[in-house]
């Protein structure tokens, strides 16, 4: 009976180890393939961080999907505007990225380049067709920042060929023409860019929160050329 009783005892001992000791669970097929997919879509877009075209388009080619996003936000074709390298651009717009997808700073590519002064990257974009409609953080289409930021052949280029709206008001109540005049420094640039807003149909009465109109800044500020510009478009006339 003794030695019944420790075979038993033997056993049950075995299968308490064994049950201890079970192997992990292993991922499914499908669970399995989608880390792949993930891994290969975040190298994806670090070669396109870094302008490595060729990767990209080998990544492409083995499942890597176009738009995918990282931690950011990001698509390929964002991490690669992010650092101007235009050719991994045109690349992945060529193969159908999608140009209008914002990340987290809802930035897309015709928002960051046009605010960037990156007139190559913006041209691509409105080939692809990206949407001048979408706006940054700030509420403003690319036409804002570029027109502030004193990028002359970006502007000319949005309001050329994009179907930009010249008068969109962003959240601090300010069009193109307006941060044009209150953020620029009333130089050649600017005052190029005040010229070819009006000339293509900017709202010379449209004032700030205030009610402060380009004009009234312009004279604020001491930019007499703006502001004879503005006087020729009618903005003295009300």
């Amino acid at each position: 009976m003794s030695r019944m009783l420790a075979l038993l005892l033997i056993v049950w001992l075995a299968a308490c180890g064994a049950a201890s000791h079970s192997p992990q669970r292993l991922p499914s097929g499908t669970q399995l393939e989608e880390r792949t997919m993930k891994t290969m879509d975040e190298q994806m877009i670090e070669m396109a961080e870094k302008g490595d075209t060729e990767n990209v388009l080998r990544l492409l080619q083995d499942g890597a999907r176009l738009d995918a996003t990282d931690e950011r936000g990001r698509t390929a074709v964002m991490a690669a505007t992010y650092n101007h390298h235009t050719e991994t651009v045109k690349a992945l717009i060529r193969k159908g990225a999608d140009p209008n997808i914002r990340d987290r700073n809802l930035n897309n590519v015709l928002l960051y380049a046009g605010a960037e002064g990156m007139l190559d990257i913006v041209k691509l974009a409105i080939d692809a067709g990206a949407d001048p409609k979408l706006t940054n953080r700030f509420g403003g289409t690319a036409l804002i920042p570029a027109s502030e930021r004193g990028h002359v052949e970006v502007v000319e280029e949005l309001l050329a060929r994009s179907g930009i709206d010249v008068n969109h008001i962003n959240r601090l109540h300010w069009t193109a023409l307006l941060e044009a005049v209150i953020l620029g420094d009333g130089g050649a640039k600017h005052q190029r860019i005040v010229q070819l807003l009006v000339d293509h149909g900017a709202d010379v009465h449209i004032g700030d929160k205030e009610g402060i109109t380009p004009l009234q800044h312009a004279q604020n500020r001491g930019f007499q050329a703006i502001e004879a510009i503005l006087i020729r478009a009618g903005a003295g006339e009300r």
